[in-house]
Order: C-alpha cells, then structure tokens, then sequence
C-alpha cells in the first residue's frame, strides 16, 4: 500500500503471476469509507445490546398470557364463591331467625352428646361489647356467630392424640376476632394449620387462629381485642371449615375455656358439654 496527499494506492499481487493490479482511491473516499464502518459497528452492537431484552420479552409473553389466562379463571371462581357465601349466609341467618330460642337446647342437647367437647350458645345479645381498650391477655371468644367446638385440649399422657386449643366448626369465612389486644408475632401459611395468625399478648400471653380462609393483617401489626384478623376456612390439615383456637402462656398451651372469661364474650355463652 502507498499513500500519498490526496490518495491511497492498494496494490494486488497474485501468487505465480508477474503482473500486479493497483487500485488508487482519494482519500475523502477512505475516510468515508472508515467513518461508515465505524458507525455501522457501532450500529451493530448497539442493535445486539437492545434486542437482546426485546427477544427475551417476546419469549415470556405466551408464559404471562397463560398466566393471565389463569388468575382470570381464579378471579372468576373466587366471585362465585363470593356469592354463593353471601346466599348461605342469608339462608343460614334466615333459618336462624325461624328457630328461634329453640335452637339453644338443640345445641345444648349436641353438646351432652360430644363427650370432651364444648358448645357455643348465644344468649341474648349485650347493648356494648366489653372489648379491652389496650392490649391485655386474651380473654374474649374470637368468633360472632355460634359455633360447636368438636375437639377440645387433649393433653400428652393420654391415649388420643394430643390437640392444643380447641377446633369450632363454623361456617366459612366468618369473621375471627381477635381475643385481646396485642401485635402480630407471626402470620402466614403453616403445613399443618394452614393460614394462621399468632398475637403476642402481655404477661406472657399468646393467642393463635388457624385453618383460615384469609388472614386480614401482617407481622407487626398492633391490634385491639375484637379487631377482625382473618375469616375462618378449610386450610392446612383440615378436613371442614372450623377455627383452631389455641392460647398459650410462657410458650405453653392452656385450655381456652379456662381463659376465655363468660362476661366478656359480646352476648355469647360458652356452655362445656357431657
């Protein structure tokens, strides 16, 4: 190659042969020509660097249209259950409202029949409920609606399996109260009692909600005895809708119907059966 002021000279010389061929470009030529490599290079990366993410977008499109695809169907059923819950309800409280006082011996005459176990009574309902102000031990029933507990503690040292708290068969998605005031020590999804809340209480206390069907407030959360915490379920080991209610003092658990006081139930009766 020569090179001269105003020209490049590129000479081309094939083995064997004895004649070579030179080709003369001006130089404005050859600095177009470099100037245009540079920028079509520079072109290329930039392309390659910015459609790397627009190819792996586009690959996880049909993934995100599944997706959507399948929390709509969710989104559906859980309006449908929604609304076959609020039909229950109505039915549920319209038979209620027909039964009358009778329905307390009926539950009275269940209770005698369930040995170990304990039934929920409603008594006439109070004008105010007696719900601590400041966080305090558990002692208020966590429930609204009339329940029958179908397990109670069992102990070790017995020939049934041990069972901490007691188990109240309650229709799904009834509200759950909290017992007394306190704040969220742990919440969240448990093996074994499925969706549960634990709230620290003072002096030692605790209380834990399981097998809900949602839990309505995080670690950390303060809250005042009667709050709404989460509405009952099936979840976790669990074969009907029922809350486990369990308390505990110093990390041991105690029967809560030893703890959970008659005046203070907000007009509900807690009667032990047989």
């Amino acid at each position: 190659m020569s090179r001269s002021k105003r020209s490049v000279t590129i000479m081309i010389h094939k083995e064997g042969e004895l004649n070579s061929r030179s080709y003369r470009f001006p130089m404005w030529l050859v600095r177009l020509a470099t100037i245009v490599g540079i920028a079509l290079g520079v072109l290329i990366v930039l392309s390659a660097v910015l459609y790397a993410p627009i190819v792996r977008t586009a690959a996880r499109v049909p993934g995100l249209n599944r997706e959507v695809r399948r929390l709509t169907a969710e989104n559906e059923q859980v309006i449908q259950l929604a609304a076959s819950l609020e039909q229950a309800e109505a039915r549920y409280n319209q038979l209620r409202t027909m039964l009358g006082a009778d329905v307390v011996p009926q539950i009275q005459r269940l209770a005698s029949d369930l040995p170990r176990a304990y039934a929920l009574v409603a008594s006439a309902p109070r004008s105010a409920p007696c719900y601590d102000t400041i966080p305090a031990a558990p002692r208020h029933w966590p429930l609204d609606e009339p329940g029958v507990i179908t397990r109670g503690t069992v102990d070790a040292g017995t020939s049934d399996e041990v069972h901490a708290g007691l188990d109240i068969a309650v229709p799904n998605g009834t509200p759950i109260r909290a017992a007394g005031g306190g704040v969220v020590a742990r919440a969240g999804e448990d093996p074994e009692y499925g969706l549960f809340a634990q709230i620290d209480h003072p002096d030692g206390y605790q209380s834990m909600y399981g097998h809900a069907s949602r839990i309505l407030v995080s670690v950390g959360d303060s809250v005042r005895a009667g709050q709404v915490i989460g509405l009952s379920g099936s979840t976790g080991r669990s074969t009907a809708p029922h809350l486990h209610f369990e308390i505990l003092r110093g990390g041991r658990s105690i029967d809560p119907a030893s703890q959970v006081t008659q005046e203070c139930t907000d007009g509900h009766l807690l009667v032990r059966g047989g």
